[in-house]
This record gives C-alpha cells, sequence and structure tokens, in this order.
C-alpha cells in the first residue's frame, strides 16, 4: 500500500513508522493497559503535560475557537503525538494546536501516537512537525531552524533534508536573526515580509538597515523598491573634489519635494563626477515669471 505523506517528509521519518497513515480514521482506544509505544490509544487529557520545547509562543484565539468548533462536529482526524513518562502519564511531542482546541471544545480525552524518546529526539521532532505543519511567521521559522542546528547538532544540510527546504532557503532564514530585534519584531507582526526582510539584510550598517526599515512601515515601500535601495547603499559612491553623487532614488524624491515646491515639474541630473543640474520645467510666458518670482523670495 503506498504511504500517504500527511506529516511531510521530516517528521514522517522521525517517528519511524511507515505503516502509519495518518489520514486514516484512528483505531478504537485501547484499554490503559495497552497505552504501549507504537500504537495509536485514547489517553485523558488530564494525564498528557504540555511541551517545554514547543517553538510555537502564540496561537490566535479566533483560530484556535474554529478548529475547536471543527473538533466538536468531527472529532480529531489526526492524532496528536505523545510520549509516555511512566504510569498514566505522557508529554505532548506535537500537535500542541490541536491539543489545545481539543481542551477547548471542552474534550476529556484526545487519540494519540505513544513514543518513547528522549529531550534531544522530542526537541527535534516538536520543532520540524511545526514548522511543516503550522504557519509560523519567519522568525519563529528561524528560531527553529536555529534550535535544530544548536541543540539537536544537525549541520545546515542534515536540517534541510529534516524540513524539506534547501539549504539557501535555510540559511535565509537564519540571517533574519541579524537583523536588530526591532525589524525582527516589525516582521513578527508583519509590519514587513520576508522579501523586505531579505533585501534589508544585504545591508551592512544596522542604523541604515533601520532608518530604511521606518520608511518601509512608513510608505509603504514595495520589495522591488527596497532591494533597488539595498543595492544602491552597496554601490560605491563616485567621488570628485570632495562630491558624491547620490542615488537614482534620491534623486527622484529630490525631483518630487522640488516639484512640490514650484508647482512644475523639477528633474535633478548628476554625472559620476557629482556634479549636476537641476531644470524646472514651465508652460508658457506666465508659468515661467511665476517660477522666478517664487526663486527671488527665496
Amino acid at each position: 500500500m503506498t504511504k500517504k505523506r500527511g506529516l511531510g517528509r521530516g517528521l514522517s521519518a522521525l517517528l519511524e513508522d511507515p505503516g502509519t497513515d495518518i489520514t486514516a480514521h484512528h483505531p478504537p482506544a485501547e484499554p490503559a493497559a495497552q497505552r504501549t509505544a507504537g500504537n495509536v490509544a485514547a489517553i485523558p487529557v488530564a494525564q498528557i503535560e504540555p511541551n517545554p520545547f514547543q517553538p510555537r509562543t502564540t496561537f490566535a484565539p479566533e483560530a484556535l475557537l474554529e478548529l475547536a468548533q471543527s473538533i466538536k462536529e468531527l472529532g480529531i482526524i489526526q492524532p496528536v503525538t505523545v510520549r509516555k513518562l511512566g504510569y498514566d502519564r505522557y508529554q505532548l511531542i506535537s500537535g500542541e494546536r490541536r491539543f489545545r482546541a481539543s481542551q477547548v471544545a471542552g474534550l476529556t480525552e484526545v487519540p494519540a501516537y505513544i513514543r518513547i524518546a528522549n529531550d534531544e529526539a522530542m526537541l527535534e521532532m516538536a520543532l520540524v512537525e511545526n514548522i511543516q505543519r503550522e504557519e509560523l511567521d519567519a522568525i519563529e521559522v528561524a528560531i527553529s531552524f536555529q534550535r535544530l542546528l544548536e541543540e539537536v547538532n544537525l549541520t545546515q544540510e542534515a536540517l534541510s533534508e529534516r524540513v524539506g527546504k534547501d539549504r539557501a532557503t535555510v540559511a535565509n532564514y537564519l540571517r533574519l536573526l541579524k537583523l536588530p530585534p526591532e525589524i525582527q519584531l516589525g516582521l513578527r507582526q508583519r509590519q514587513i515580509s520576508m522579501g523586505h526582510a531579505r533585501a534589508l539584510i544585504t545591508i551592512a550598517d544596522p542604523a541604515k538597515q533601520a532608518e530604511l526599515y521606518h520608511r518601509i512601515v512608513e510608505s509603504q515601500l514595495s520589495v522591488r523598491h527596497v532591494e533597488e535601495l539595498a543595492r544602491e547603499d552597496k554601490r560605491p559612491a563616485a567621488r570628485s573634489n570632495g562630491g558624491t553623487k547620490l542615488s537614482s532614488t534620491r534623486h527622484k524624491d529630490l525631483g518630487k519635494q522640488l516639484s512640490g515646491m514650484f508647482g512644475s515639474r523639477v528633474t535633478v541630473k548628476q554625472a559620476d563626477a557629482g556634479k549636476g543640474r537641476i531644470e524646472i520645467s514651465f508652460r508658457n510666458d506666465d508659468d515661467l515669471e511665476r517660477i522666478k518670482r517664487l526663486l527671488e523670495s527665496r
């Protein structure tokens, strides 16, 4: 029989139970005496301890209520996974969201896969399961990757295999943790996207990162615009006689400001040597006189 891949590549391998079909209806509850490793059984909620390694730190109340309502109507389709601590004592390995929603729904028992795992294996299971099954924000994913590297002693290559992502993607997530805390918080709160953050990472100066971050939030800059600004920041400025060439984006910004001042289109042009000119457009003689008076008044 072909195995269904409901849990994803990483966790399925970790559970080491290739014959398990999680999408099928779980078997009838077994008596307490038969609640042994490798079985699926109905476990009293009161006997299950939370997972201390849970990487997800927030659960949306509305989403939990929706899942709880679904559980009331349909039951738990996919059992949670627990490890056996002792007689009638279990600890949650994965499925925290389903477990919490079951409590909200008022269930006294939940179907569970029973496993035996040491703390390191338990942490790995929890992290991989959450990365694959939950919509973590980018920073939570990055933190989970970092914990797998440091606490489970995985290499980046092994980590990419566990989570089913290429090494470049894993590396991009890990680089997010080098951003200033303010920007990481903005990413968690979804004030900026992963694309914005990846562009900000390429800027070496944290102060410039923060400055551009505020511009993104205030002006709702597109990812493409931010990428252009980041490239210009890395581009060496041409200097001549102490002059510094401004970026093309800065030229546009200055042009817009001056256009507002003169009520006419203003174009800022600058050569690589640093010298340049400002062009003010006018429609007719009267418009030219108006601009002349504005210049004289300043």
